[in-house]
């Protein structure tokens, strides 16, 4: 894969309380990554907009920021889907939404909408900073896949670029690979060893895909393989949770239908509960 997959970043600019906020972390990963960032307006072109959105970013003229503004009128799942298009953007900043009066996070129904049809890799921020919080602990998927090599590597291309210590790669193993019905001792063995057997099976996959990264993005990285067995989607979230992660990354869905909805699976239970920033790679 590029050991850059990030050239320009994207960011809907709505005049929000967290305006600022989503600003500078967008800045910011422009900056790490070495990205344009394109901010995109849904409305009219205005002078006033383009000047306060120029003063917010004037702290990032040392870091030679390199930014757009683009303004466009229409529907914001529209105009952000084609803008981003348009603009060959590689990775789109949503904001999420808290829940009332807990502290869980969700997908508000527009970044729901951009997150199902993006085709652009998409990072949900949860709490929005001006000032930087260090990204310490990435957990990014390792399920059997054919788009978990690129996941894993451009997890430690972020991992580097952020300067996170430690990853954790976590492989969720559906319970029905065990296939052994556990009703007395002899069975609650086999399922021992079977289950042991799995995760030496997938902890030998997972090393293989790591031999294949730059030794500058594995260097020095507190490396861990955890393999879970549960649902999909859930259990990564959860142990994401947990271990009160400040990233994960994860595949895209492959295809999104209308089942995919009904029954969530996968990305639709991180999208309905964020454990922590989200990173979902095309």
């Amino acid at each position: 894969m590029s050991i850059k997959p990030f050239k320009s970043i994207g960011i809907g600019v709505a005049y929000s309380p967290n305006l600022k906020a989503n600003l500078f972390e967008a800045a910011r990963l422009s900056v790490f990554f070495g990205a344009k960032l394109f901010l995109i307006h849904v409305g009219d072109a205005s002078e006033d907009k383009a000047n306060m959105l120029s003063i917010i970013l004037k702290s990032f003229e040392k870091d030679k920021l390199d930014y757009e503004i683009v303004f466009k009128t229409g529907d914001p799942v529209d105009v952000i889907l084609s803008t981003s298009e348009e603009k060959k953007i590689d990775l789109l900043i949503l904001g999420a939404v808290q829940r009332e009066k807990i502290l869980r996070y969700y997908v508000g129904s527009i970044a729901r909408k951009i997150t199902r049809k993006a085709k652009c890799s998409i990072l949900l921020l949860i709490k929005p900073s001006v000032d930087r919080i260090p990204c310490q602990h990435i957990v990014v998927n390792g399920l059997k896949d054919p788009k978990t090599e690129h996941t894993i590597t451009s997890a430690f291309y972020v991992a580097q670029k952020l300067k996170s210590n430690k990853i954790t790669i976590v492989e969720e193993i559906e319970q029905d690979e065990i296939a052994v019905k556990v009703d007395d001792d002899k069975s609650l063995r086999r399922a021992t060893i079977a289950k042991e057997r799995i995760k030496l099976r997938e902890n030998a996959r997972i090393k293989e895909i790591i031999s294949h990264i730059p030794e500058a993005y594995t260097k020095n990285k507190n490396i861990k393989l955890q393999p879970i067995f549960g649902k999909r989607g859930y259990s990564i979230g959860h142990f994401a949770q947990i271990s009160r992660a400040d990233l994960l990354v994860m595949n895209a869905p492959s295809k999104m239908t209308f089942w995919d909805r009904l029954f969530p699976h996968d990305i639709e239970h991180i999208l309905t509960e964020l454990p922590t920033d989200v990173l979902i790679l095309q």
